[in-house]
């Protein structure tokens, strides 16, 4: 899987490939990464990759231009029958979610474009762009940061970095929230672990696991109940529950 990031400042990204358990990802050559630098697809002297704004109005727009060659550059070296989406970061974008890591994560990878400034211009995004995504209703300075959040997402979805079970049991997974984790000392600051963990007895814990997940998600995000019952993902013992919590 191979992704390329189109971006002004490609030195951002080199943490991920260097630390955390995600880089086994790209050690085992899983996932591949190549940067580009924008600038390099400028023509004048001064590697002008933005301008201001038609209409007026504050800050710079990134340019088409540029942004043209250098997505030229990297489909000429993917060199592939069906071109690999061109993702954008941008707030209007969809809310970047688990289903579209795993959808990412069974493909063959992305073209991410890290916009920066005002923003980019909007024929080039008409014309190229496949997919907007945003992390959520707030504004950052450049799309370097998402594009880290996609790419250590889809990372922990590689076979080898995480054991099985473990990303399978993710929040947003099932659609859930994954319930609290505890872990030693038995008592801390007088707080006790559940008795039920120290049991042994593998079906009250998962009980009690899902139990928590159900309650901790229907308080929190009550969104993701009304979906989870739309897309018949709760059980009869799951509904009980939350019935006798009152949720």
């Amino acid at each position: 899987m191979r992704f390329d990031v189109i971006t002004l400042f490609p030195e951002l990204f080199e943490a991920p490939l260097k630390h955390g358990i995600t880089r086994r990802a790209w050690d085992s050559g899983a996932m591949r990464l190549h940067l580009w630098q924008l600038r390099d697809y400028a023509e004048d002297a001064y590697r002008r990759v933005d301008d201001r704004p038609y209409g007026g109005g504050p800050g710079m727009v990134m340019l088409a231009e540029p942004l043209q060659r250098a997505l030229d550059a990297v489909r000429a070296q993917r060199a592939e029958a069906v071109p690999a989406p061109l993702l954008h970061f941008s707030p209007a974008g969809r809310r970047l979610d688990q289903a579209l890591v795993q959808q990412l994560a069974a493909g063959p990878g992305a073209v991410l474009l890290c916009g920066r400034y005002e923003g980019v211009d909007q024929r080039f995004l008409d014309a190229q762009v496949s997919c907007e995504i945003s992390l959520g209703d707030f504004v950052l300075s450049g799309g370097e940061l998402p594009a880290l959040a996609l790419l250590d997402a889809v990372a922990r979805l590689m076979p080898g970095v995480l054991s099985e079970p473990s990303h399978q049991q993710d929040s947003f997974s099932d659609g859930l929230l994954e319930g609290a984790q505890y872990s030693r000392p038995e008592v801390w600051d007088g707080r006790a672990v559940p008795p039920v963990l120290l049991s042994g007895h593998h079906a009250e814990v998962a009980r009690f696991k899902r139990e928590r997940s159900l309650e901790l998600t229907a308080r929190r995000r009550p969104e993701l109940i009304a979906a989870a019952r739309a897309a018949g993902r709760l059980q009869a013992a799951d509904e009980r529950f939350l019935k006798s919590i009152g949720l």
